[in-house]
């Protein structure tokens, strides 16, 4: 036994949960140390939601919302420390994705997004524009790599892309420049079918982004000119033409803790894990529906980010909107908690963004580096240089 140690028997019952109670039972034997105390035994295997989830090696999908429920609840503290560790397993944590985000058709949405300024059912102030010219796009693009950011995503509003064949081969114009600068491209262009998915592929396009919104149940308060199944199917659209899918919500709508269980399940159940899943927070509009609402509390922000580390630990999990109130110390405690990508530069569609100057400060403070272009890959989010270094790690380990 070494000096600091030594061996006495103390009567333990631990039926009572994690108290040590006296009881008749026989003695166990407990290792005494100066600094604690450790009860000798074999470690068993996980049995909790929280724990397969904290214990797992790869994704799955077939999660139930009572399981998510679990998760989701389990105490901030303990929450985010477990979202850490599973985060440091499948992800480099001090890599940030950094993405710019560019609008290439400004309002006159025929959609009634309750949250959105560009809608034409509401008087936001926002006038309705045409689409810019595709030299503007990639001007803004070369600004954004110059800057550091290595995915630039261009956003239209309106509904769909049906009879839009100029300004579908305008954007294919778009993708492809985008694409010859090395940076990765991501679109969000309303529905799309699975022929138009297959062309922006062609073109070199990375992701498609098509935001769930909210839980199933909750949607039809958020819009009513969009189902939720229409969404879905685009997300299987952009997906079988072998784009990276891009989905996520919005936090702060009105909705309720089980409507963030129920957006992760809907997430999390899709046959391949979505690459990337954005958080956004609601930034009021007024004019629109929500414009009085108030700010979404950080605690809901970080828990969101946190169980969808657990739930989806290879998937890239990116601030968005709404990072613009979040404080330096707040955005530091979301990416130990599991986010890895930020949008950033000069705007946000139509909101405030946190700029690059903002953000390479923190990064240098913190430690924290740009993530390289084309370094996630489609199948659950994972990079394959990522996977490769995991697997490298790993036979060290087991080779010492």
């Amino acid at each position: 036994m070494p000096p600091t140690m030594s061996r006495v028997r103390i009567p333990l019952n631990l039926s009572h949960g994690s108290r040590a109670v006296i009881s008749s039972a026989k003695p166990q034997w407990v290792a005494q140390r100066a600094y604690g105390t450790v009860v000798d035994g074999p470690v068993s295997s996980p049995a909790t939601t929280f724990e397969k989830a904290l214990a797992a090696t790869a994704p799955r999908h077939n999660w139930t919302k009572q399981e998510i429920k679990e998760v989701y609840d389990t105490p901030l503290m303990k929450l985010c420390h477990a979202a850490g560790a599973v985060h440091q397993k499948f992800h480099d944590p001090a890599e940030i994705q950094m993405c710019t985000l560019i609008n290439i058709k400004t309002g006159g949405c025929s959609e009634d997004c309750s949250y959105c300024a560009q809608s034409s059912k509401y008087d936001t102030g926002l006038a309705a524009s045409k689409m810019i010219q595709v030299g503007t796009v990639l001007a803004a693009a070369r600004v954004a790599k110059e800057n550091g950011s290595t995915r630039f995503c261009m956003g239209a509003a309106w509904r769909d892309m049906r009879g839009r064949k100029t300004n579908l081969r305008n954007i294919k114009e778009m993708v492809k420049g985008v694409k010859d600068l090395g940076m990765e491209s991501c679109v969000t262009l309303g529905m799309i079918d699975l022929e138009q998915a297959k062309e922006l592929k062609a073109a070199g396009l990375t992701a498609y982004n098509h935001n769930v919104d909210t839980s199933r149940e909750f949607y039809p308060s958020v819009i009513s000119t969009r189902t939720y199944d229409e969404r879905l199917q685009t997300i299987a659209n952009a997906n079988e033409a072998g784009l990276s899918v891009c989905t996520g919500g919005i936090l702060g709508l009105g909705e309720e803790a089980k409507d963030h269980v129920g957006l992760l399940h809907t997430v999390a159940t899709m046959p391949t894990h979505p690459e990337s899943f954005p958080v956004n927070t609601l930034v009021p509009i007024k004019g629109t529906p929500l414009g009085d609402r108030e700010q979404s509390p950080f605690d809901i922000t970080l828990r969101t980010i946190a169980a969808a580390r657990l739930i989806m630990p290879k998937t890239i999990i990116r601030l968005a909107a709404g990072r613009t109130i979040l404080s330096e110390e707040q955005q530091v405690l979301c990416f130990m908690a599991g986010a890895n990508a930020v949008f950033t530069g000069e705007k946000m569609l139509t909101t405030a963004c946190n700029g690059w100057e903002e953000d390479n400060k923190i990064f240098g403070k913190w430690g924290l580096r740009p993530m390289q272009s084309f370094q996630t890959g489609k199948e659950e989010g994972a990079s394959a240089p990522m996977r490769e270094g995991a697997e490298k790690k790993k036979q060290a380990e087991l080779s010492r």
